[in-house]
């Protein structure tokens, strides 16, 4: 893609934010790796260090071993806790202070966008967030740092403080459903948009991957940022083959051009 061919994308995307009411952001890992934070599935990523068996709902609830080693990986490795938002995630939460965010739709469970500016209520976590621990008998929540704390001072197990029940990261594990409330909430959501920006997303994990086409049956324009194909590349109004931080930035200084 030559200079002229990019700018052009990028001014049409600015043009459909500008004139479109609601728009739906859907973001995934490759948002996430311009953070410094692997794609589970690439190399180096969780899956190829270690046994995705170990990350199974029902491993979880059987194995103490198992349940060891996933805080040992997801503690004390700290894989969320020193990692910052990137051009991506504050291009996107711009357009939140814009008045041009509807919501963002994430397959990340990394926190990021919440951390760049984006408002909770208006982030729909499809897998769940790290940085939070949920009680399985209670359905208490616990910020992951006040297990970390009992973990650091040698507990190996940490349990509720409210019950007793079993601690588990407040993510979606291989043999869990996803939230249905917050599934059902990104549906209404893509359903209801003029405009579904897909950001570093190759659209292939279901049924996640389904949002695009719940916003184009709906009628609305659909934007493909990421440097993978998908399987709905042929059906956007803009694809750009880029990464996400510095097509965002551009495309949202196009935006304030236009304002």
């Amino acid at each position: 893609m030559t200079d002229d061919e990019m700018n052009s994308k990028i001014q049409k995307v600015a043009d459909l934010i500008v004139e479109s009411e609601r728009i739906v952001v859907f973001t995934g890992a490759g948002v996430s790796t311009e953070s410094g934070i692997p794609d589970f599935r690439s190399p180096g990523g969780i899956w190829t260090r270690f046994d995705p068996d170990d990350f199974t709902i029902h491993k979880f609830r059987t194995s103490s071993e198992t349940r060891r080693k996933q805080w040992k990986i997801l503690v004390h490795e700290g894989l969320f806790q020193e990692v910052a938002p990137n051009k991506a995630h504050l291009a996107i939460a711009e357009m939140e202070r814009m008045g041009k965010l509807d919501c963002v739709i994430t397959q990340n469970i990394d926190d990021l966008h919440q951390r760049a500016g984006n408002s909770r209520e208006k982030v729909f976590e499809l897998h769940g967030n790290m940085l939070w621990i949920r009680c399985m008998n209670c359905n208490e929540q616990y910020p992951m740092d006040h297990v970390k704390e009992s973990l650091n001072a040698g507990v190996e197990e940490p349990v509720c403080d409210k019950c007793g029940g079993m601690l588990k990261p407040d993510v979606v594990f291989f043999g869990e459903s996803l939230p249905a409330d917050t599934v059902d909430a990104a549906m209404y959501h893509a359903s209801h948009c003029d405009l579904f920006i897909v950001v570093g997303s190759s659209l292939v994990v279901q049924p996640a991957a389904f949002m695009p086409s719940y916003a184009k049956d709906a009628g609305a324009s659909l934007v493909i940022i990421t440097i993978s194909s998908t399987p709905y590349d042929h059906m956007a109004e803009v694809l750009i083959n880029a990464g996400a931080g510095e097509t965002m930035s551009a495309i949202i200084e196009k935006v304030k051009e236009r304002e």
